[in-house]
């Protein structure tokens, strides 16, 4: 992002149909919910649909966006931040023509397969959204960055120095992100050919 000179990357972890992306990246627990604002959860929301057109070819995408607390908030109980964020968000897109619901509280979200309901998903936080990811992908799958000018992948677990040298590394989540380079590039050729 800094060398092409975007100021907004998103994030997105997937395999298959199963698509997470990131409200906050690499960020302290602690510093979380400060960096979550409305303008910026619109931009995410905004950045993602159109990845999910561009890179994914969906015409029309149905995002989940999750809760940042417990339960979702629980009615104001448990944290403001749904209904005074991620709520008003959510709307603002639904009224701008991008389907988006939520805020979904992620446990049960991921524990009663809801996420198979959406193209998308946007966790507020880092753990919130890849612990369920990884566990579903079985460690194969893809780490993507959305809103470049070129198409960037890797594996999702990252570079595995502790098992280098070893004879035990796992080659599948590099050859899946290879695949999803290339699966990505012809997705942009076919949008911009329309």
């Amino acid at each position: 992002a800094y060398m092409c000179g975007i100021e907004m990357p998103l994030m997105i972890l997937f395999l298959n149909n199963i698509r997470v992306a990131l409200a906050t990246m690499h960020l302290p627990l602690k510093e979380v919910s400060q960096n979550i604002t409305q303008s910026n959860l619109i931009e995410i929301i905004e950045i993602f649909n159109k990845s999910l057109w561009l890179d994914f070819c969906i015409d029309e995408s149905n995002i989940a966006v999750l809760g940042l607390n417990p339960h979702a908030g629980e009615n104001s109980s448990l944290g403001k931040e749904e209904e005074e964020i991620i709520k008003p968000a959510i709307k603002h897109c639904n009224i701008n023509g991008i389907h988006s619901e939520g805020p979904f509280s992620s446990d049960g979200f991921f524990g009663f397969n809801e996420y198979k309901k959406y193209d998308g998903i946007i966790a507020m936080y880092h753990d919130q959204g890849l612990i369920p990811l990884k566990l579903l992908s079985n460690g194969n799958g893809v780490n993507f960055t959305a809103n470049l000018p070129l198409v960037r992948c890797s594996p999702d677990h990252g570079t595995g120095f502790s098992i280098a040298g070893k004879g035990i590394a796992n080659e599948l989540s590099t050859y899946n992100a290879l695949l999803s380079a290339i699966s990505i590039t012809e997705s942009r050729q076919q949008r911009a050919a329309l």
